[in-house]
């Protein structure tokens, strides 16, 4: 299958970097990419020590990945860099993680990743180069429109990764490439047994990077060893139910964990007031919320940054019906699980038109 790199033709005179990480989409990506006789040059980046983030013993799940990297660009015989970015990311992704799971926020590093070492440090990366694209395995569709380029959903919603770019910024998306966003997994899984791409049977990263085993509060509390301060676990109506072991265990809407028992309905996390170390619970119908507001609004969607749209609020939450008006979005019916940390992302069908941060819900 030939994938569409959108580049001015002959694509044997173009230069294009690949984002490689070692996993079988951006493998793929860069086999394709070297196929169309345009120069390919595949770039990894080291961001983090797995042992040191995680105080495991033994190989380093980076350095695996960075190994599986260069394995591939030898058999599809490319060019490969690998440039050390773990300080960058630290701290412009795991302590801002961890910050904002002191603060009593949810956050998304991967997000935070896009916005920063990939597609703001890579970028300056691929430009140094003399790069015309920077391609990555993202699965999201890049399609030119009336007025530049666009960012949709990929056409397999199960692997559609657009929640997460929202804040591509409209020269990134210029410059970006993404030519598997009109592909089936299943399909790019072929093109690399086809290709016989050693990564073709590795299984597709479930977890945080930097949080493979899913212990995220582990990983803060190595970050901030002070996260783990108790504190008061009270009812919506003002009753001290219990004693908490840190608010970096709690996430709003969560169910399970709260280790309070006796009460006569089931409680969710509601809020989190990290001034007073408290956790507020509460029945599922006080996780309602009418409305949220929104911060650092990334638009992509042309001029008009007000009106209808459909609204993502989670990245496993589906599209609702919402208004947006200024940094405030009101949602046409009560939206659960709404919390500060995560992203509003806003469609208009396919289109990714922009979005933004919850800061508070009302």
């Amino acid at each position: 299958m030939q994938p569409s790199f959108q580049l001015p033709q002959p694509l044997a005179a173009r230069r294009i970097v690949v984002a490689m990480s070692g996993g079988v989409d951006s493998s793929v990506v860069a086999a394709l990419a070297a196929r169309t006789g345009a120069e390919t040059i595949g770039v990894t980046l080291q961001l983090y020590d797995h042992g040191a983030a995680v105080g495991r013993t033994g190989s380093c799940c980076a350095g695996t990945d960075i190994r599986d990297a260069r394995a591939v660009a030898d058999r599809i015989g490319i060019a490969h860099y690998v440039f050390d970015y773990e300080s960058r990311f630290r701290e412009s992704v795991m302590d801002d993680f961890a910050n904002q799971y002191l603060a009593g926020r949810t956050p998304i590093p991967c997000v935070k990743c896009n916005m920063g070492v990939k597609f703001t440090d890579l970028f300056t990366l691929a430009r140094e180069l003399g790069a015309d694209c920077l391609a990555t395995g993202h699965y999201v569709q890049r399609i030119e429109g009336p007025g530049g380029a666009e960012l949709h959903r990929a056409v397999d919603p199960a692997r559609d990764q657009s929640y997460f770019l929202f804040g591509t910024t409209q020269e990134q998306l210029d410059y970006l490439r993404f030519p598997l966003g009109g592909m089936e997994k299943s399909v790019v899984r072929q093109i690399a047994g086809e290709l016989d791409l050693s990564v073709a049977l590795k299984p597709d990263s479930q977890d945080i990077c930097f949080v493979p085993d899913g212990d995220y509060a582990g990983v803060v509390r190595k970050l901030r060893p002070e996260a783990e301060t108790t504190g008061e676990i009270a009812h919506v109506d003002g009753r001290v139910l219990g004693e908490h072991k840190g608010l970096i265990h709690f996430t709003v809407g969560q169910r399970k964990g709260l280790e309070i028992g006796g009460q006569p309905e089931p409680l969710y996390v509601v809020r989190l007031e990290a001034e007073q170390r408290r956790v507020i619970v509460g029945p599922r119908t006080a996780l309602a919320v009418a409305s949220a507001r929104l911060s650092d609004i990334n638009w992509l969607g042309g001029a008009e940054r007000e009106g209808r749209f459909l609204a993502k609020v989670r990245s496993m939450a589906k599209p609702v019906p919402a208004q947006l008006a200024g940094d405030r979005l009101f949602f046409d019916q009560p939206e659960y699980g709404v919390a500060p940390g995560q992203a509003a992302v806003l469609y208009q069908g396919e289109r990714v038109m922009g979005g933004g941060w919850i800061e508070e819900t009302a």
